[in-house]
């Protein structure tokens, strides 16, 4: 099963996406919709409502005067907290009843408007965000019947562009024709979304061999996404983003790694299925990384290895044990790269000659580092007694939300 939250601004056109990912089978759940049915006549929900802010809040028939109650708490933070305390709750419940309903291969998409409002991003496997440009989203607005001065009050009262872009794994452009925005989804239900799912649900993970390409900026965005992703599937427990593509500017493969870490190896077996439900099914043929000479015993150097099930998002995700010499060095190694400019321009030297020798073989070209690697390990940790970096430093990343 994958669960795929659906989101973008007021007449952006999110239902145009929704229709036709259900017209490919995807179980659309519509937090609108179901928003209204939890208030609807002679609900408890209702009467809820009723009871927190007045009769005044009825029509003559005893349907809740949607108008009526959106002027109550468009400005009114205190209100419309109060409301969405009445109603979210139920909206949850009845969407989780929807969720267990549905067949094991599923593709649910939650039709979510408040998706990055309400902080619900991280209990995806993916986040599709719809855009428009506001000029076009205040046109479909006011042809709907709104005036203009609302539609613009409407926009400005929800998350920004930047706020929703955080959070997008998918950004879909609506800003032009539908069929435009229906061939994007198209091609993302067959070419992502189908094997994504069947990945989940078969515990696979993506056989890849990228090449090292021009460092992308979006690298560490994209990783704070996976970082709290697994850090809600891990129970809080701390993700730091390391390896290449956590150092601006430097060349990699496209691969984004990350490091989970655990209190024991038996904390990590114990999440194994909470990650693999979220996208991260474990490796069992990697346990362990190459020794080094601060300490030879194979038996400190133990992992867990998780990769992403998502064809879209390539994801070495390592297990390590607090405190243990791979854990360490890992963000030893990035926070070292960060602060020493010659360090990096030489380690880039070496990935390059690595990837030109081994154009086919990713473990062969991994395998080419690790002599650069025992030989700088010794300056890397003179580098943290000079500088007093511990892994607690401030060059590690802010923890993940959960």
């Amino acid at each position: 099963m994958l669960r795929i939250g659906l989101t973008g601004g007021i007449g952006a056109g999110k239902s145009t996406v929704a229709a036709r990912l259900a017209e490919h089978g995807a179980v659309v759940i519509d937090a609108d919709k179901i928003a209204r049915e939890v208030v609807a006549a002679g609900t408890d929900g209702l009467a809820e409502v009723v009871a927190a802010f007045g009769q005044s809040v009825l029509t003559p028939e005893g349907d809740l005067d949607r108008p009526a109650m959106a002027k109550i708490v468009f400005d009114d933070e205190q209100a419309r907290t109060r409301l969405n305390g009445i109603v979210h709750p139920r909206v949850r419940a009845c969407s989780a009843e929807l969720v267990a309903g549905a067949a094991l291969d599923a593709i649910i998409v939650h039709d979510v408007p408040l998706l990055v409002e309400t902080e619900l991003a991280p209990a995806f496997h993916l986040v599709l965000v719809v855009h428009a440009p506001a000029e076009s989203r205040i046109q479909r607005l006011v042809a709907r019947g709104m005036t203009e001065t609302d539609a613009l009050a409407r926009i400005a009262s929800q998350a920004s562009d930047e706020q929703r872009r955080a959070v997008a794994d998918v950004w879909l452009d609506n800003g032009g024709w539908p069929e435009q925005v229906q061939a994007t989804a198209d091609a993302l239900w067959a070419q992502r979304l189908v094997p994504f799912e069947a990945n989940v649900r078969l515990r696979r993970t993506v056989h890849w061999q990228p090449r090292l390409v021009e460092a992308d900026p979006s690298w560490p965005e994209q990783a704070l996404r996976l970082r709290n992703r697994i850090g809600l599937a891990a129970g809080g427990a701390r993700v730091d983003h390391i390896g290449s593509t956590a150092v601006p500017g430097l060349p990699a493969k496209d691969v984004i790694d990350l490091q989970l870490t655990v209190q024991s190896l038996g904390d990590a077996d114990a999440m194994a299925d909470a990650l693999a439900d979220a996208g991260f099914p474990r490796r069992s043929d990697v346990n362990a990384d190459t020794p080094h000479s601060i300490d030879p015993d194979p038996e400190h150097w133990r992992k867990r290895f998780h990769q992403a099930a998502d064809p879209g998002r390539l994801v070495n995700l390592h297990v390590r044990v607090s405190g243990s010499p791979g854990w360490r060095f890992a963000l030893l190694f990035r926070d070292w790269l960060l602060a020493e400019d010659e360090v990096r321009a030489e380690y880039l030297r070496i990935k390059q000659a690595a990837a030109a020798a081994h154009p086919e073989g990713r473990h062969a070209y991994a395998d080419a580092k690790e002599p650069w690697f025992a030989g700088t390990l010794p300056t890397a940790e003179d580098w943290a007694r000079r500088t007093g970096w511990t892994p607690l430093a401030a060059g590690v990343d802010r923890p993940p939300h959960h």
